[in-house]
């Protein structure tokens, strides 16, 4: 595009056209880390043997499934916050953990839940810049107006 569109609408729509592998990433990171929290609580290594009541950290992530895989972006803002918990338990669990494989799962959660919230980040980011576009298109319509 050479210099600003001239119409407006165009300019919004190929602003909002984010790149699909972005949220196919987003999903399979997230599905990714609702099983492992489940698996890791249960069987892979519980906090006590024979499973905790831990795995219902899960639940949230069960949430968003629906809407990523939708490409809602209401969704992925939402669960892009709710996964940085996911992510700070990842690294207090590195942390604190003893040696087995309980710190591999938690290696494992930071791992997802960092590639869920930049790719959820970069599915949203142009839907955020045709808004703000709008908006300020909207405002020097309203100033020529008067």
């Amino acid at each position: 595009m050479n210099g600003e569109p001239t119409n407006p609408t165009t300019a919004l729509n190929e602003l909002v056209l984010a790149p699909p592998g972005y949220r196919y990433t987003a999903l399979f990171s997230l599905i990714c880390l609702f099983l492992l929290c489940i698996l890791w609580e249960l069987w892979l290594a519980p906090l006590k043997p024979g499973g905790s009541l831990l795995f219902l950290k899960a639940v949230p992530l069960a949430f968003a499934i629906r809407g990523v895989a939708k490409g809602s972006h209401y969704t992925l803002q939402w669960s892009s916050m709710l996964v940085l918990l996911y992510l700070m338990e990842g690294v207090v669990r590195v942390m604190s953990d003893p040696p087995g494989p309980s710190i591999l799962m938690a290696w494992f959660e930071i791992f997802f839940s960092t590639v869920f919230f930049f790719s959820a980040i970069l599915y949203v980011r142009p839907a955020k810049k045709a808004a703000k576009l709008a908006s300020k298109l909207e405002k020097e319509q309203g100033v020529h107006r008067n």
